[in-house]
């Protein structure tokens, strides 16, 4: 008994050392093992109208298109968007910044989406499929709640066509 306590004793010790790394490294594995899990998951049921490709050697950053629903004010466009997955997802949200251009209340200038699931109601448990769900259904059908460009937002809600015509004219300009 007395050779296994200096053992029991001297085991600990070296695992110490390891352990400390690991907290730094098993967050990206958790990550990445997620990641993988949605992409399958996305690829299975993929999002009419959505497309989703992941950068080779970065698993964290993933390029997106939406082709505008044919009832959207944004019909006939695509938008590009680049959904940034931080290294402790699920945990964090993923970000997301559109590269094209639109004209639309809840995707400001800079190309930020305001949805509320990228912000303070994220849960780990959120699927992406879900993420861009929410986005695609976002931009096809703007709102006038809870803008991020606010004078958008407010001809949308006094000058509807107005609105649809300027939304129409950036999508021929930079959608197409």
């Amino acid at each position: 008994m007395r050779s296994d306590s200096p053992s029991s004793a001297a085991a600990p010790t070296p695992p110490l050392p390891q352990a400390a790394p690991s907290p730094r490294q098993s967050p990206i594995m958790t990550a990445l093992r997620r990641i993988q899990k949605e992409l399958k998951d996305i690829n299975n049921n993929p999002l009419e109208g959505l497309t989703v490709e992941t950068a080779e050697d970065n698993m964290f950053e993933w390029k997106c298109a939406i082709k505008a629903a044919s009832n959207s004010p944004y019909k006939g466009g695509t938008f590009h968007f680049t959904l940034t997955l931080p290294e402790n997802f699920p945990f964090k949200p993923p970000s997301v910044t559109f590269t094209t251009k639109i004209y639309h209340p809840g995707i400001n200038e800079e190309g930020h989406i305001c949805v509320p699931v990228l912000r303070d109601q994220w849960k780990p448990t959120v699927t992406l499929s879900s993420v861009l769900a929410t986005i695609q259904d976002k931009l096809n059908n703007p709102s006038p709640d809870d803008p991020f460009e606010p004078d958008i937002a407010a001809l949308l809600k006094t000058d509807e066509a107005k609105f649809l015509a300027t939304a129409k004219e950036w999508t021929k300009k930079y959608a197409q």
